[in-house]
């Protein structure tokens, strides 16, 4: 019987199931599937190419194969979907694939009751990054010298941004380029890709990836870690099944997923500091603040796509905080955002990513978690702990609070105002 902590090397014993890595991800989702553990599996699969990543909610296990392989080249966040398209998992059953920012963005619906999380299975993928559509066209074309549409498979591999693709000859050839090399171009991963420090995604109940498999599994097989009892039954069914088949670790394979993790972890690290040394200190960096946010055109966008807001009634959307049809807003629209969400910030990015006007807003909230953090110790998005500064003041979020004991912490910072 597998327990907390568990890890194995797995591969499918599904012919019809063709995954970089021996295809176990699939395996299990098929497995929770066709035995009506789940309901539904939310994963993403390809679009019309590579460069256009769906969501895909399937509950047909045929569909899954569809779905088997990595893409690097998309920035989905699947959590919220969770919330809006599926009443958050409070009545059926989800399986959802999950990157490190997934897995925290679900912790922080969760605790704002908007995910039931009893009902919910991640899946965990080790995540090394990923590159937006346009950047990763942009790159290919510029820096691999090779026409992006030409590309039929990508892969971060080894401390590169690998392609292959198709010669004007025919032949497949493929090319790696040092993803350093390509950050330090101005190209490469999202800049908060490049400050994440969570790799292996071990909020989820499995963790899966290819880090670590080693020898002749290498490329054949998946390594999976076990991060709960949830995980463990759900492994050990699959395996008894006969859709999966396993192996212990390499002792080498071991090692080296260690180090990968410290590396990217360290990488991370020191991304945060350089980026974030470039925002100044103090009033320096109110101004850049003020100055970039100046830009606002009021679109809701960061709101729409942020994994913390879920206010029926927005605040900044009150005419007696915010002057309604102001264009830029005052400044008071962005620091009832960062009131609300800087210390529970899991830097997925989506609130930068999808802005029309390229405000950098992930960084500037990102930069104040940490400083939170660092005064409050609450590190949002890696377990059930409520968060100090972010409650919402909606009339259903005080009745929660009040029945978990937390109104106190509500009462001592917002001093009971409504």
């Amino acid at each position: 019987m597998s327990a907390k902590g568990d890890m194995c090397y797995a591969w499918t014993k599904d012919a019809g199931i063709k995954g970089e890595c021996g295809g176990a991800v699939t395996s299990l989702l098929k497995y929770m599937l066709e035995n009506k553990i789940v309901d539904m599996v939310l994963t993403v699969k390809k679009g019309v190419d590579l460069y256009d990543p769906q969501p895909a909610f399937i509950t047909d296990p045929a569909e899954l194969a569809s779905t088997a392989g990595s893409l690097h080249c998309g920035t989905l966040l699947l959590p919220k979907l969770i919330k809006k398209y599926l009443n958050g998992a409070k009545d059926m059953k989800v399986a959802v694939t999950v990157k490190g920012c997934d897995a925290k963005a679900m912790y922080e619906l969760a605790k704002r009751n908007q995910i039931n999380l009893d009902n919910v299975v991640m899946i965990g993928l080790n995540c090394g990054g990923s590159v937006t559509p346009f950047m990763a066209r942009k790159m290919i074309a510029e820096k691999y010298g090779v026409d992006p549409d030409c590309v039929f498979k990508e892969e971060i591999d080894k401390g590169q941004f690998i392609i292959e693709y198709t010669d004007a000859e025919g032949k497949h050839q493929h090319k790696g380029i040092s993803i350093d090399e390509l950050e330090e171009e101005g190209l490469g991963r999202r800049l908060n890709c490049q400050r994440c420090e969570t790799k292996i995604p071990r909020q989820a109940d499995i963790a899966c990836g290819n880090w670590g498999v080693f020898g002749e599994k290498a490329g054949k097989a998946t390594f999976v870690e076990i991060c709960s009892e949830k995980g463990a039954m759900i492994f050990d069914g699959a395996v008894k099944s006969g859709i999966i088949d396993t192996c212990a670790p390499e002792a080498k394979g071991l090692e080296i997923r260690g180090k990968i993790e410290n590396v990217m972890v360290k990488m991370g690290k020191k991304n945060q500091k350089k980026q974030f040394e470039a925002l100044g200190e103090g009033s320096e960096k109110l101004g850049l603040i003020m100055k970039e946010s100046s830009r606002c055109i009021k679109c809701y966008s960061c709101i729409e796509s942020c994994p913390i807001c879920y206010c029926v009634e927005c605040s900044t959307k009150k005419p007696h905080l915010v002057r309604p049809g102001i264009i830029p807003p005052d400044f008071m629209f962005q620091m009832i955002r960062f009131a609300h969400i800087a210390d529970s910030c899991i830097n997925c990015g989506q609130c930068q990513e999808l802005c029309p006007m390229d405000i950098p807003n992930s960084l500037f909230m990102h930069s104040q978690q940490v400083e939170l953090e660092k005064m409050f110790g609450h590190t949002p998005g890696v377990d059930m702990e409520l968060p100090v500064l972010a409650f919402a003041e909606e009339a259903d979020e005080r009745a929660r609070l009040h029945a978990t004991g937390s109104d106190m912490i509500y009462e001592n910072v917002f001093g009971g105002e409504e």
